[in-house]
């Protein structure tokens, strides 16, 4: 079975590596990398080199992404990928294409496909995030799909309502958790000689524009700086960079401020990878941001996530999530509460254990109708 792996980011390509752990073994599939986006981007790390340390003998590289991330860069970003994916999809076939999430990239890829036909199976559908015009991109990438694997009950019954069928759906929780009760995180001295960060207690940090009200970013970005100001008085700040979304750049200005001003409190990481970002969360006290991994994966490392503003606003959420606005002085407050309570102890609604397994069940099951 020849099977494509859509990939545009560091983040699906984190969320992927447990199933590609499991498809490079099995003889009856043959896997071919698509990767595009931020991995081709030397100002997002260049993570297509972690793809290429992987070891796969098929990694298809497509270079559509422009510097501008304003409005209208972003729109030519979309239609420069869903021009090289016209080509791209002219020339190469596949029995099922894996797809992920709800970036821009991912939906133009998606769209230049639809008039070959190309079967998509989309991971993470059915989500809802009103704060970010990632809802638009994903709901789109659902409607293009044939198979849909999602991570709660309630997500399944969205994309059934998205679909209008309740065929090829499947439950099988969050892929990125695939394997968790058997992590082990490597070495704290290690982790932290390789991103310098002191050997004391820090906040995991990672903040996104809201692509939706992209006016107000500016004034986000800086209740951002004034928090983390503020909170690097108290506890070390390690900030994890912001993707390539409108206006991102808005808030990494004020994250590179911030780390000239208080250099010894404020770490940046451009790119941890699936292994250092876990091992980074293990390690931590605490998330503060709007990213989807404070959401998805940090109740099962036990920790609680200070969640600001609307960018994930509508996603199911474990007990150990609190929201605040876009506003300094509440992201202060609830972070110092935070920083008094004792380990979280809750469940994570997101976990099923196997995930990786059922949807290689699934696919077999698929191809062989």
């Amino acid at each position: 079975m020849k099977v494509g792996v859509l990939t545009s980011s560091r983040a699906d390509y984190g969320i992927y590596v447990p199933l590609l752990n499991q498809l490079k073994t099995d003889d009856y599939f043959q896997i071919e990398i698509i990767a595009f986006g931020t991995h081709l981007s030397e100002n997002h790390g260049h993570t297509i080199k972690h793809i290429e340390a992987d070891g796969f003998k098929t990694i298809h590289k497509i270079d559509s992404l422009e510097v501008d991330d304003s409005p209208h860069g972003i729109s030519m970003s979309y239609g420069k990928t869903v021009i090289h994916f016209a080509d791209f999809w002219k020339n190469n076939r596949y029995d099922i294409v894996f797809c992920l999430g709800d970036r821009f990239e991912m939906s133009a890829a998606v769209q230049a496909s639809i008039p070959f036909g190309v079967p998509l199976a989309h991971i993470h559908g059915g989500e809802t995030t009103l704060g970010a015009i990632d809802n638009v991109y994903r709901h789109q990438i659902t409607l293009a799909s044939v198979l849909h694997f999602v991570s709660t009950q309630g997500y399944k019954h969205k994309v059934e309502q998205l679909t209008g069928h309740s065929t090829h759906s499947y439950d099988v929780g969050a892929l990125s958790l695939d394997g968790i009760k058997a992590f082990v995180p490597i070495d704290k001295s290690e982790l932290l000689q390789a991103f310098h960060i002191q050997d004391k207690d820090f906040a995991l940090v990672t903040f996104h524009p809201e692509t939706v009200d992209v006016e107000s970013n500016a004034a986000y970005a800086m209740e951002m700086y004034k928090a983390l100001a503020e909170l690097a008085n108290h506890i070390q700040i390690v900030i994890t960079m912001p993707n390539a979304d409108t206006l991102g750049s808005v808030f990494r200005e004020q994250i590179h401020k911030l780390k000239a001003e208080r250099a010894a409190e404020i770490v940046l990481v451009e790119n941890f990878g699936k292994t250092n970002y876990f091992s980074a969360m293990q390690y931590s006290k605490l998330l503060i941001g709007n990213t989807s991994s404070g959401i998805i994966e940090a109740a099962s490392f036990k920790k609680y996530v200070v969640n600001v503003g609307s960018r994930q606003k509508g996603r199911t959420t474990s007990d150990n999530v609190f929201d605040v606005q876009f506003d300094a002085n509440a992201i202060v407050k609830k972070t110092k509460a935070i920083l008094e309570m004792p380990e979280y102890v809750g469940e994570n609604v997101y976990y099923k254990a196997g995930t990786a397994q059922q949807i290689i069940k699934i696919i077999k099951q698929y191809g062989s109708l």
